[in-house]
């Protein structure tokens, strides 16, 4: 409910006065005062105790209830010690999953605020930026072009203000707000005095009071609808295909085992214990927060190279990535846009051209760009002077008409003078006549012809330009697009923005990374290719907007993928090309930074803005460049792919080795007169065995993995499982086969023989599977290699030690523990030997791709 009612329709007065606030905005005590009564602006309530919620999440496993009811049977019967060690060993687990995934979340966290939206408000009687999330009804916020509406407000001021409100309302063009008051029963698309949480700013200016904040809002009223679950990527996907496959594969073991073992009468605490344990040994139970580590580990090393993640699961994705979208001008230009010359129709150079172009630069209100700031900066050092103009309209610019007027006042005669700037064709369109010479000609076929091959001629030479032109107007009060007729031209402004340096070595980069960067601009053609020209990009194919805009979706599909340049394009085909590449099965990334870039930034499977994008690029996004620049795309690659690489990693070693080591369970607890192992020895084995795998989120890649795109494969990890799981269970079954010879029946010895046969198994297999290369010509990171290490002397010395028989072990005699040694070095081998034709497999698969 508002905190205003029908704030629409009451005077600005008297909703500053119900909100007890005033133009001068808010005191800074006052403001902390409303944010701990309403709460912050957000749409989701903050957790005040995130930790103790993600810790609670740790025991909310079914796997993990299981456990902890099996063990509350076991002190109900009194077997005091074996409950209390699986309850440590589940405390353990939980514990040190929560404490990696927390550090990894706080981190990320911390990256997500340095790209957070802000708001411009008015607080103490001073404009000052601060987190949207913490602004408060009363609040006096300011809006330009290109910002998110922080909350619902009632409008003070407006010029010229558009705003996209299609998300609320459904309207596909944007809609002018003005200050005043509506009818009390006016709809919220007819509230044009009013503007909501979660719209943005298209063109223009405007100053407003909140009334509603976070839940308070209409966004917020409707934001289960709304707010819903983003896309599942191919990687979520495929994790959760995985995840349902292994539990039905646990279920199935688990139930003919504890069935079988039932009908063998074996004792039934001992049974319910070791079929529970045996649920949680063959699930990756540490997967969610593996991979919350490895993801947060890759983040962070993106963020010091300058991408800050918004999104982590896009990790993923732009690893996978293997074409990339961007604009020209500050990634394969320098960005830094400057007026190289201010000319009249002939190509003279004209002081007059360069006021006019001045005056509609420093006048306009909508969006900011380079090419005004660029005017402005040259008119300044030529000592232009536009302070004394008066401002009477503004027709802002639009996408559809590409271009921008102002009209300002004029002494004598009484009257004003429309002053238009924009692409060279729209305001030729408009033009009836011409200046040349101090005379006004007609602006007729010829004319239109000759100046078109003049533009084109400097397009080639890499300027960027726009038309200048002028209109004697009545003076009235308000003026509109239907006045942007029978105009004179009056010259050229001709923008130069000189190439990166760096941007060749850039592009042949990415180009060894497998992906290829397509340009997608407003630029005309002629621009665009000597730019791309001038690089060293090999342009195979050419598409203007129109014809794309002739172009079918089955027909763009055809031509998306062997086109380079996309020229003259309008906002909203940048979205079809990003279909249409996807399309075509291509993993595809967009970079940009402006208004019209969200729609693109949403349809792409990597989104990519910079920090200095207007806020709905930023908001759009799933990563933020620090620096506009594609060799921070390329490094944020290579860490993408790194990261892609340590997450699959994990998976490969769990599932093969989990599966592998369920099974001989499994078929053991059947065969043999005793259970193999007891359930405290399974979970032990499977905490110890997790303790190095945590530093797989760190872990050294090859870099056959970062040369080429990769993207999930459930069959070849369902085809690594089989293979290494099946050989796992090969060796353990020679296992039992010596343990029954060698421990003359003892069911003690045989457990501790197999617990640490088993345990050494899977650590040393670890170094094997982690990578394409002979195992010992690949070095892996610091904390996995020392990891492995030591668990292995601690798996090896946990018989000898006091009070082993508690966990059931005894001390393994020499031929005993030399027997499991040899063992466990002819397994690696046996892997090593069986991961050749598997990752050939995966490189045959990057090559069809």
């Amino acid at each position: 409910m508002s905190h205003v009612e029908s704030y629409w329709a009451r005077p600005d007065g008297e909703v500053l006065a119900t909100l007890d606030s005033g133009r001068n905005g808010l005191a800074s005590p006052e403001a902390a005062a409303r944010l701990k009564r309403f709460g912050r602006n957000a749409l989701a309530a903050g957790t005040a105790r995130p930790w103790l919620r993600l810790l609670l999440g740790r025991f909310a496993s079914p796997l993990v209830v299981i456990l902890l009811v099996a063990a509350l049977v076991s002190l109900l019967v009194r077997e005091w010690i074996d409950a209390w060690i699986v309850l440590g060993i589940v405390l353990l687990t939980a514990v040190l999953s929560f404490v990696q995934e927390y550090r990894a979340s706080a981190a990320i966290e911390a990256l997500r605020r340095r790209v957070g939206i802000t708001a411009d408000v008015v607080r103490d009687g001073t404009l000052r930026t601060i987190p949207a999330a913490e602004m408060v009804p009363g609040d006096i916020v300011e809006l330009s072009a290109g910002a998110l509406v922080p909350a619902d407000a009632r409008l003070l001021e407006a010029r010229d203000c558009f705003l996209n409100q299609a998300m609320l309302t459904g309207e596909t063009l944007p809609v002018e707000k003005r200050a005043g008051m509506c009818a009390a029963d006016a709809a919220l698309a007819a509230r044009t005095n009013c503007v909501f949480m979660g719209t943005s700013v298209r063109s223009g200016w405007a100053r407003a009071v909140a009334v509603d904040t976070g839940r308070s809002t209409v966004f917020g009223g409707i934001a289960d609808r709304l707010m819903l679950r983003p896309p599942e990527t191919e990687f979520e996907r495929g994790l959760r295909r995985f995840g349902g496959f292994l539990i039905r594969l646990m279920l199935t073991v688990v139930v003919v085992v504890l069935a079988a073992n039932i009908l063998l009468h074996r004792p039934t605490i001992d049974t319910l214990l070791f079929a529970a344990a045996l649920a949680v040994g063959l699930s990756p139970e540490l997967l969610p927060a593996i991979l919350t580590i490895t993801l947060s580990h890759g983040a962070r090393a993106m963020a010091r190279e300058g991408v800050i993640v918004k999104r982590l699961n896009a990790i993923e994705n732009l690893g996978s990535m293997d074409v990339l979208c961007t604009d020209k001008t500050g990634t394969l230009t320098r960005g830094v846009i400057e007026l190289d010359a201010a000319v009249d129709p002939h190509g003279r150079p004209s002081a007059e051209v360069l006021r006019l172009a001045a005056l509609n630069a420093r006048l306009q209100t909508g969006i900011r760009n380079a090419l005004d700031d660029a005017v402005v900066a040259r008119s300044g050092r030529e000592g232009v002077d536009t302070e004394a103009a008066t401002k009477i309209d503004e027709i802002p610019y639009d996408f559809q008409r590409r271009r921008l007027s102002i009209v300002t006042g004029t002494a004598v005669p009484p009257g004003a003078v429309m002053l238009t700037k924009g692409a060279v064709e729209n305001v030729f369109d408009i033009c009836a006549l011409a200046r040349i010479d101090r005379r006004e000609v007609a602006f007729d076929e010829t004319l239109r012809a000759e100046l078109t091959e003049r533009f084109v001629d400097w397009s080639t030479q890499g300027f960027r330009v726009l038309a200048v032109a002028s209109k004697a107007l009545p003076a009235k009060e308000r003026y509109g697009r239907e006045d942007e007729a029978g105009m004179t031209l009056e010259g050229f402004l001709l923008f130069f923005d000189p190439p990166e340096p760096q941007a060749r070595a850039t592009l042949a980069a990415l180009g060894k990374l497998g992906v290829e960067v397509k340009v997608v601009t407003g630029d005309n053609r002629h621009v665009a290719r000597h730019v791309a020209e001038g690089i060293g990009m090999k342009v195979g194919g050419v598409l203007t907007g129109a014809e794309l805009q002739r172009l079918g979706d089955e027909a763009l599909w055809q031509r998306a993928p062997s086109t380079t340049l996309f020229a003259e394009i309008e906002p909203n085909q940048k979205e079809r090309i990003i279909t249409a590449l996807r399309k075509t099965g291509h993993v595809v990334g967009y970079l940009g930074d402006g208004i019209n870039d969200a729609p693109a930034l949403h349809a792409a499977d990597v989104g990519i803005s910079v920090d200095t994008a207007v806020d709905v690029a930023k908001d759009a996004a799933d990563f933020v460049l620090l620096r506009h620049d594609l060799g921070v795309v390329r490094r944020g690659i290579d860490e993408g792919r790194h990261t892609f690489a340590n997450t699959i990693k994990y998976i490969f070693i769990v599932t093969s080795g989990n599966f592998g080591n369920m099974i001989s369970m499994a078929l053991a607890s059947i065969y043999l007169p005793f259970l193999p192992l007891l359930a405290k020895q399974i979970l032990l084995n499977n905490f110890l065995a997790d303790v190095p795998s945590m530093g797989i989120a760190g872990d050294n890649v090859d870099r056959e993995w970062e040369r080429t795109p990769h993207r999930w494969d459930i069959r070849l990890i369902r085809r690594a499982m089989l293979a290494f799981g099946l050989t796992s269970t090969v060796f353990d079954l020679l296992t039992f086969a010596v343990l029954l010879e060698l421990a003359g029946g003892s069911h003690q010895l045989f457990r501790t023989g197999w617990f640490v046969e088993s345990l050494l198994t899977e650590l040393w297999v670890l170094l094997a599977i982690r990578t394409y290369r002979p195992f010992y010509r690949s070095h892996p990171g610091r904390f996995l290699k020392w990891g492995v290490v030591a668990t292995s002397l601690v798996a090896i010395a946990l018989p000898y030690l006091p009070d082993a028989l508690l966990l059931g072990f005894v001390p393994l005699p020499g031929r005993i523990l030399a027997a499991v040694l040899a063992i466990t070095a002819l397994y690696v081998a046996a892997s090593e030997a069986i991961k050749r034709p598997v990752y050939r497999h995966l490189a045959r698969g990057r090559r069809r791709r």
